[in-house]
């Protein structure tokens, strides 16, 4: 579409009359590819970028962030206030559709994030159809709205995939303590929505589904607030549930090195089957269920002793301040910093992303709220799985917490330009 088309499409919908319907607007979403005319919820937007080129400023204005880059933004992205997680499986057998799907959702994806309406917007189309977008972010702004995918283990199954498995998307076994909920685990796919307007980011996932109904149905869902980990260092620590900071020792986005290091696989990781997923990452989602009731009644200075730092400043042990460096051996051994410390796992680190979320009440009066974990990494088998085995045996925080939901996924590298598209690395040779 030429500009002047795209303006003619902006100015109907201001309107909400004088446009004839395209033909999209009479078939839906489908196999023919997106409409690229759409309104533009909110006016103009400012772009900004993530990791070193970062706009704070930008940011705060509830800026855009780039769709396009060599990496999927959504990960060492400045973490935004509210998360919109969503794990599908696949309905269909067929991979042209599935591919066109991809498409289809990664030009859904590139207009979402920039403020704009899904094709040809919300209204202002033929009545007799359903509208392209479902209309509730008309007026909002981006928000710092970033989405991000991921591929589950179940979907290199399907699609003659499985020599495209890598090795580092393995299944987690199974931990001490585990409650696993089958409901809310496991998906062939997922969308990461994160937003500063939990509005925009539900929308997002809204939208996505309603494109990729028939050929996928959500799995499960969670809704997240409050940050619990950040990745701008320079901003005051988020605190979970429990009140205790967290995160303080994540890896920053514009730790070039670190990310390097922990969370970017390289084009050698794995074997030739992984060469699709250089500059991809590995994520872990874990639903965390806190004991509020009986944390809440537990003493300050056995909760201290539990986390390993002071619940005031979030100084470690025997230290003045959050970022002094901590001292493990001062702490008790079970404590949960000594623990998961990268001094205590042979140097290893991963990135977190993780969320507060309150979801009722379990029917016995107990709030149903905790922690909905993502961590990014290079390899689940030297992250995740080697951290969460220490702490699954001996943290004294599990007498407060247990783990009931799990999902892992291979997250490709981002979508270079516009003639790129969602997992192209993974589908290239065959579509």
């Amino acid at each position: 579409m030429t500009d002047s088309q795209e303006t003619r499409s902006t100015a109907a919908q201001d309107t909400g009359a004088g446009t004839t319907p395209s033909r999209r607007s009479v078939i839906g979403w489908g196999g023919a590819g997106l409409a690229l005319g759409a309104a533009v919820a909110g006016g103009a937007v400012a772009m900004t970028r993530t990791g070193d080129d970062m706009d704070p400023a930008g940011a705060a204005m509830g800026a855009a962030v780039d769709f396009h880059g060599a990496h999927q933004a959504g990960i060492a992205t400045p973490v935004q206030d509210r998360l919109h997680f969503a794990a599908f499986d696949v309905k269909s057998d067929d991979r042209d559709a599935f591919v066109q799907l991809l498409k289809d959702w990664t030009e859904a994806a590139r207009r979402m994030t920039a403020g704009k309406a899904v094709g040809d917007g919300a209204y202002g189309g033929l009545p007799a159809a359903p509208p392209d977008d479902t209309g509730e972010a008309l007026g909002l702004k981006p928000s710092r709205l970033t989405l991000t995918i991921g591929f589950g283990p179940s979907l290199f199954e399907r699609f003659g995939l499985a020599d495209k498995r890598p090795e580092g998307l393995v299944d987690l076994p199974k931990f001490p303590g585990d409650n696993l909920d089958r409901n809310r685990s496991g998906g062939d796919l997922c969308i990461q929505a994160c937003s500063d307007d939990p509005q925009v980011a539900v929308h997002a996932v809204r939208n996505l589904a309603r494109i990729g109904f028939g050929k996928v149905a959500v799995r499960w869902s969670q809704l997240g607030f409050g940050k619990t980990s950040s990745t701008t260092p320079d901003e005051q620590t988020p605190r979970n549930l429990m009140g205790f900071k967290d995160g303080t020792r994540n890896i920053a986005g514009t730790e070039t090195d670190r990310l390097k290091r922990f969370v970017w696989v390289d084009g050698n990781d794995g074997g030739k089957e992984a060469s699709w997923m250089a500059g991809g990452s590995y994520l872990v989602a874990r639903r965390i269920r806190m004991n509020i009731e009986t944390w809440d009644r537990t003493s300050l200075q056995e909760q201290e002793d539990i986390f390993g730092r002071d619940k005031g400043e979030g100084a470690p042990v025997g230290k003045a301040k959050e970022r002094d460096e901590p001292f493990l051996k001062a702490m008790k051994p079970d404590a949960h910093v000594r623990l998961a410390h990268p001094d205590a796992n042979n140097g290893v680190a991963i990135l977190r992303r993780g969320y507060s979320f309150t979801d009722g009440t379990d029917g016995l009066g107990r709030l149903d709220a905790g922690l909905f974990f993502l961590a990014y990494q290079r390899d689940v088998r030297k992250g995740f799985i080697r951290i969460q085995q220490q702490l699954s045996r001996s943290d004294a925080l599990n007498e407060y917490i247990q783990h009931v939901g799990s999902a892992v996924f291979a997250v490709p590298p981002g979508v270079r330009d516009q003639d790129d598209w969602w997992g192209r690395t993974l589908f290239s040779e065959e579509a």
